[in-house]
């Protein structure tokens, strides 16, 4: 049961004044609350300021420097209406000791503008001054107070990430409500440690960082910032030590066959093991011996082999009788993995299946009885088929490929499909210990760091758009001699119309100057329509493929050799490197070729730098984390750690450290939460969205 004092932060945001049913939507989809319902208010307090607006800057009219946001104490002058019918905006021209501005607006109501502007009278106006001609203008101020009402502008203002549809002052009305419901708690961290580092207490840090009083109020590294990131940090390593301790007690199932499947399917395999291959199967090996339960990452850069691997582990636990699956985040890649090891299950014996989404009823219905009758040894398919209503005769090992959300609330669903079931976790993204610490603290982990025998090293450069042409031109040279090219496009959040308009605006201009079929594949079109052109670029129809980054996680056509990628510097440096693991998969010389439209920034030209002068995903990773914090490495948000709001892995990192550790002393000292920072405790669970370990303490 939640306890009832956070009652206030779970009512949902649209009881806050000023969100209806429609902004509600919009504020949920922005402050990140669950799918399925509408954001708290917790979510949106946990939505912290970027940045922040100083309304004290009063320099004077004549002293306002382009861009800035300033507060001017000023007389109105006399109202410049545009003729009817005009597009002309509408200006007021107003001064003071030194000298004259123009406030200008585009469809404006005259009796508003006439009320909050009049004519003659003294007013404070606050907003972004813009020099023009020479002459300063404010389009749109934010504020046109009279001086006695002054008091009522915010001195300090706090900037918000924001979303299409919402203005920021009916965010700052919203936030201020909630503000005022948010309770006293009990104090769920250790007083020593607050007092050591001077920490002040989690309502006073909220309101802090609503409510900033100066500009490093609001830094990563305030106190306030560093008290509800550790808060954060604890939440969720305390989770993750309960769901391990948790895995403990229910016990696993010691799995020692003689590892003669295993060996058949490795000798069945085209090429020898390399040897950190060798390592993490042997690693596996002792998990699935251990009466506990197995729960370990297996990492490896683009084309390192993890999925052999997988399926040498699969082999140890299907030789006992059991059953496995393997479960990937979309159909592409759940059919590429069945269609890659259907050679060697069929060599060895091992009976597979594909479940995907497309199944009718009817093969659904077989399939299910062919698990439930232990007829099938491994079942490939996606994360839906896990979640639902899928049963198995013996499930005991399912392995997740590709996908850093899978939580906590997964693997417990997961548990319950089989008798203490072992889970192997793979990511092709490489990712620096500090975050293999946040995300998957209580998972063992195994790297693969060596690349298959014959892979070439892939060759990237950098070229300006500008050179558009030329590139094209050597595209069409390459496909002469009989190469395979990728061509990707970025896709910008903000709209999809537009993102949709440029890639099919270059798949024309490519079709016209290649003077051949080019195919075409993008997240708007239905799977049939996607797998067909993809076909077509596999079995060699057409010999370029314009993609958006849909083809980023597990495409493989091994003939392809060349991946242009345009606008390469809106990508994040991870996303880059997974883009260009395209290429390089067969035995030939590849290239990667890295447009981008300058001039460049500094962050952005770093990135190209790192890519030009290294292949190593581990190296890269490191990298990226410097430039930009960790969540774009798990390819969740622009920033902050994946499911983190507040905390961030590389300002934080040395607090993840201490939560890890406080964590597990909580835990050996009080396993039930029982006591009174126990029960303290548990509030801050729910409060960070993981409460779904409390339920375990009664489960267990």
């Amino acid at each position: 049961m939640r306890p009832p004092v956070l009652d206030p932060l779970f009512a949902p945001v649209s009881t806050l004044p000023g969100i209806g049913p429609k902004i509600a939507k919009l504020v949920s989809a922005l402050v990140g609350g669950q799918p399925d319902r509408d954001a708290t208010v917790s979510d949106l307090l946990f939505h912290i300021p970027h940045n922040l607006i100083d309304r004290r800057h009063r320099p004077g009219i004549a002293y306002s420097e382009n861009g800035d946001i300033v507060t001017l104490d000023v007389t109105i002058g006399r109202h410049q209406a545009p003729p009817r019918h005009s597009k002309a905006p509408y200006k007021i021209p107003a001064y003071d000791d030194t000298g004259q501005i123009s406030f200008v607006f585009f469809h404006p109501r005259r009796d508003w503008l006439e009320k909050t502007f009049p004519e003659g009278e003294r007013r404070i106006v606050s907003g972004k001054v813009e020099w023009f001609n020479d002459r300063p203008q404010m389009v749109h101020p934010d504020y046109s107070l009279k001086p006695e009402e002054a008091a009522q502008m915010p001195a300090i203002e706090p900037v918000y990430p924001l979303t299409a549809g919402l203005a920021s002052k009916t965010l700052q009305k919203a936030m201020r409500a909630a503000l005022e419901r948010v309770p006293h708690l009990p104090e769920w961290l250790n007083l020593p440690h607050l007092q050591k580092n001077g920490w002040p207490d989690f309502y006073d840090a909220l309101q802090t960082l609503h409510q900033p009083r100066e500009r490093q109020d609001i830094e990563p590294q305030s106190p306030y910032m560093q008290r509800l990131a550790y808060d954060e940090l604890l939440a969720s390593q305390l989770a993750l030590a309960m769901v391990r301790a948790n895995m403990r007690t229910l016990g696993g199932i010691s799995r020692k066959p003689e590892g003669k499947l295993q060996k058949a399917v490795i000798d069945a395999l085209p090429f020898q093991l390399t040897s950190s291959q060798s390592n993490a199967i042997k690693e596996i090996n002792q998990d699935l011996a251990e009466p506990t339960r197995m729960l370990r990452l297996l990492q490896g850069d683009v084309g390192s082999g993890k999925t052999v691997v997988a399926l040498a582990a699969l082999a140890q636990v299907i030789e006992t009788g059991a059953q496995g699956g393997l479960m990937a985040p979309t159909e592409i890649l759940a059919r590429q993995h069945f269609a890659s090891m259907m050679p060697i299950c069929e060599k060895t014996g091992i009976r597979l299946a594909l479940m995907t989404g497309k199944d009718s009823q009817k093969e659904r219905r077989l399939l299910q009885e062919k698990l439930d009758a232990g007829e099938i040894d491994l079942v490939v398919g996606t994360h839906a088929l896990f979640q639902g209503s899928v049963t198995f005769r013996n499930l005991a090992m399912v392995v997740v490929d590709e996908q850093h959300r899978f939580g906590v609330h997964q693997r417990l669903a997961l548990s319950g499909k089989g008798q203490g079931v072992d889970v192997l976790v793979m990511t092709a993204t490489p990712i620096p210990r500090t975050l293999v610490l946040t995300c998957f603290g209580d998972m063992d982990v195994s790297r693969l760091t060596d690349k298959p025998a014959g892979r070439k090293p892939i060759k990237t450069v950098s070229v300006s758009l500008d050179r558009l042409d030329e590139i094209i031109g050597r595209v069409g040279a390459a496909i002469a001699e009989g190469q395979k090219v990728y061509w990707v496009c970025p896709l910008v959040e903000e709209s999809e119309k537009i993102d949709l308009a440029a890639v099919e605006d270059r798949h024309r201009v490519l079709q016209h100057a290649l003077r051949q079929p080019v195919s075409l594949v993008h997240g708007r079109m239905s799977a049939d329509e996607k797998d067909a052109a993809m076909s077509a670029f596999k079995n060699g129809d057409t010999k370029v493929l314009v993609a958006t980054t849909v083809i980023e996680v597990g495409v493989d056509v091994p003939d392809a050799t060349i991946i242009v990628i345009e606008h390469a510097e809106r990508f994040g440096l991870a996303q880059l490197h997974q883009l260009r693991g395209r290429v390089g998969r067969g035995d030939k010389p590849s290239s990667c070729v890295l447009l981008y439209k300058g001039p460049l920034g500094e962050t952005a030209g770093a990135r190209l730098n790192i890519m030009r002068e290294t292949n190593d995903g581990f190296l890269i990773a490191e990298e990226d984390l410097k430039l930009r914090g960790g969540g774009e490495i798990l390819g969740t948000r622009q920033s902050g750690t994946p499911g983190f709001r507040i905390a961030r892995a590389d300002e934080h990192a040395d607090l993840m450290e201490v939560a890890r550790d406080d964590a597990k002393l909580i835990l050996e000292t009080d396993p039930d939460l029982k006591s009174d920072r126990g029960q303290a405790l548990r509030s801050l669970l729910y409060l960070f969205g993981r409460d779904a370990a409390i339920r375990l303490l009664r489960a267990g």
